[in-house]
């Protein structure tokens, strides 16, 4: 019995060796040698699986010393160097097949010999233009002090404007900044001024000719594990140039984007200071991903100066689990229109009102749908990638369920990919993804992903090549019948026989079985992001619970359209409420975000000026009733309906190619 389950392990790790050298392969050009070198890849031992530098680093210098351990950013495997061969080969005997219990989980380690490690390119990228980062500007002594003289006490909510926000909670001090209209009511300075125990540290700002005038208006935000703050830009009309921002407690990463698409990520460390001047302060949007862990550089123990992050700087980078960290951001009210050199994304500089656009009409041929669709659809995501991205971290868990269940080594295709937050739920299949918007498609490769730009309707890739494909809130952006038929067809094509694809699109019924959706429920909860309308997408806004279809809404023979449009009109639906019509545009508000119009033609903006510069960007939607999409999946010669179900406001099918 003992050489049986011995037989067995040894088979199942060399299972497991051939599909890592196979991802490896892949992934990074690298095959695996079968006799004994220095290196060893190390699968399941990645940042990509939650294992951080420290606790591989642990276990792996049992077995002799190490020359260099490389760990590339969101990969499910990490490199390992030995001095000599022996401690290579003693690795390779006792840890394959062994679990390593890291802080949030249990991986399955298993190794093979490389003869080569992929090279590291040092050098970070340079920090924005007027940006700097002071390590260390406070004591240990003065950081318990600033902490201590907070009280989030509720009877202090008149006092200090504080509030409780979805995924953050903030205080205000000497003037409230209002989230309603992104900017503050000058003439109404609140009862607490800026607390007595910061003055010794801005008076160092002074004397260091860090500023030139004191702060008169504080903003104090306390974050804990697994919150963030979306990507924005403060207000112009609202503050002066210099804005100083006070890391205390834990440290985080903080994400700089260039409207070009340039993208700084930088370790802010407790009792840090952050000054924001010029083209940082000005042009670059500033935010932190709400996750629990950050890929950070592993910096020498005898040097705390933080270093932006790169994804080139493999060999010394590791997991940093966030803490509560809290932030006191000094700023400067101004009493006078902003005059910055860039007017492109200065609310005082703009024209303060632009007629509404035309609403368009629904299309009748396949010009004018591909035409509605460029206007509403594909520039809309380019335009607000960034935004859109950040909304978009949580993955559904059925869909997950779905991936999960699949078998190691699966080819999958997730088509409408979005941010990519789909393609590292199961690490022991190989997929690929794909969007129309090159933003979105940017940011995936900047996680490490595998995607390319593609149209729904005409994808380069073979059929009958994957075991299973994914398409998740892309279908309703169609606006033609014949269109999403196409795009299922499309998934189909790609389908091995047997193989399976799970399509979600928003539902025309976001009331079902007597309870009301989360999208509906939301409408008068807080908003997170600098924006003045929660409705910033579909995805995440619906209700969890799920439940199975009858067998009587599959045929589709009763399924009628719910409303005629005005005159073929679109209307714009407003956000939180019931649909009235399935074919309409729904709004994602920016404010003080940069619109990307080397590549937008404007015909699908609006502009409102509330106390502040609001872009409206409106996205078609072909909202589905119940039992269409079944009977849209049934047109397909080869095809059978697994499942069906409503999951979070969304119909949801499972199909199966069967021939």
């Amino acid at each position: 019995l003992f050489s049986t389950r011995t037989t067995l392990m040894k088979k199942k790790i060399l299972r497991k060796q051939l599909k890592a050298s196979h991802i490896l392969l892949k992934h990074e050009g690298i095959s695996t040698v079968s006799q004994p070198t220095k290196s060893l890849v190390v699968a399941n031992g990645g940042l990509g699986n939650g294992v951080s530098r420290q606790e591989l680093s642990a276990v792996l210098k049992e077995f002799g010393e190490i020359e260099r351990l490389v760990m590339p950013p969101q990969k499910p495997y990490a490199f390992v160097t030995y001095r000599s061969e022996a401690g290579a080969q003693k690795a390779h005997a006792q840890l394959n097949g062994k679990s390593l219990k890291c802080e949030d989980n249990v991986v399955t380690l298993y190794l093979s010999y490389v003869q080569s490690v992929p090279c590291e390119e040092a050098g970070s990228l340079s920090l924005p233009v007027g940006l700097t980062l002071l390590d260390s500007f406070v004591s240990p002594e003065e950081e318990a002090l600033l902490l201590a003289a907070l009280d989030w006490s509720p009877g202090n909510d008149e006092v200090t404007a504080q509030k409780a926000m979805k995924h953050r909670r903030v205080k205000h001090y000497g003037f409230e900044f209002r989230y309603d209209n992104n900017n503050v009511d000058k003439d109404k300075p609140l009862p607490a001024g800026i607390p007595a125990e910061c003055l010794p540290i801005l008076e160092r700002c002074l004397s260091n000719q860090i500023i030139d005038i004191l702060p008169d208006q504080l903003t104090v935000n306390q974050y804990e594990s697994g919150q963030g703050i979306p990507p924005h830009i403060d207000t112009h009309s609202a503050f002066e140039e210099t804005i100083l921002s006070l890391s205390l407690g834990a440290q985080t990463v903080m994400d700089f984007r260039h409207p070009d698409g340039g993208l700084v990520a930088l370790v802010l460390p407790g009792r840090s200071l952050l000054v924001m001047k010029g083209e940082s302060r000005y042009l670059w949007t500033h935010g932190i991903t709400p996750r629990k862990c950050d890929v950070v550089p592993s910096c020498d123990p005898q040097s705390s100066a933080p270093v932006p992050t790169d994804n080139q700087t493999q060999s010394r980078l590791t997991l940093s689990r966030r803490g509560t960290r809290t932030s006191f951001t000094f700023r400067r009210i101004r009493h006078e229109p902003c005059r910055c050199g860039f007017p492109s994304v200065c609310d005082s500089q703009r024209v303060s009102a632009v007629p509404e656009p035309s609403l368009p009409s629904l299309p009748t041929c396949h010009a004018d749908a591909a035409h509605l669709e460029k206007e509403y659809v594909h520039r809309v995501y380019n335009s607000i990638a960034p935004h859109f991205s950040s909304t978009r971290h949580s993955p559904w868990p059925r869909v997950c369920h779905f991936l999960s269940s699949l078998p190691p080594g699966s080819m999958v295709a997730d088509v409408g990919c979005g941010n990519g937050k789909y393609l590292s739920v199961n690490p022991e299949v190989i997929a690929v993804g794909c969007d129309r918007s090159s933003a979105l498609i940017q940011i995936c490769a900047e996680r490490g992903f595998q995607v390319f730009v593609s149209d729904a309707l005409m994808l380069p890739l073979h059929s009958a090549s994957f075991d299973a494909c994914i398409s998740i809130a892309v279908i309703h952006h169609f606006s033609t019948q014949e269109r999403r038929l196409a795009a299922v067809r499309e998934l189909v094509r790609l389908l091995k026989p047997g193989g399976q694809a799970l399509i979600y699109v928003w539902a025309y019924e976001q009331e079902y079985n007597k309870q009301r959706s989360k999208y509906l429920k939301e409408q008068s909860k807080e908003k997170y992001s600098m924006t003045n309308s929660t409705s910033n997408g579909t995805q995440d806004l619906c209700e969890r619970s799920s439940q199975p279809l009858e067998d009587k809404h599959n045929s589709g023979e009763n399924i009628q359209c719910v409303s005629k449009l005005a005159d073929g009109k679109l209307s714009i639906h407003t956000n939180r409420t019931a649909f009235k019509s399935q074919d309409l545009l729904v709004p994602w508000h920016l404010k003080d975000e940069k619109i990307q119009r080397g590549e937008y033609s404007g015909e699908n903006l609006e502009y409102k000026a509330s106390s502040g510069y609001v872009t409206v960007f409106h996205r078609y939607y072909h909202l589905f009733q119940q039992g269409e999409l079944e009977h849209l999946c049934g047109q397909i010669t080869g095809v059978k309906v697994e499942s069906s179900y409503h999951d979070q406001g969304n119909w949801c099918v499972l199909v199966e190619k069967t021939a």
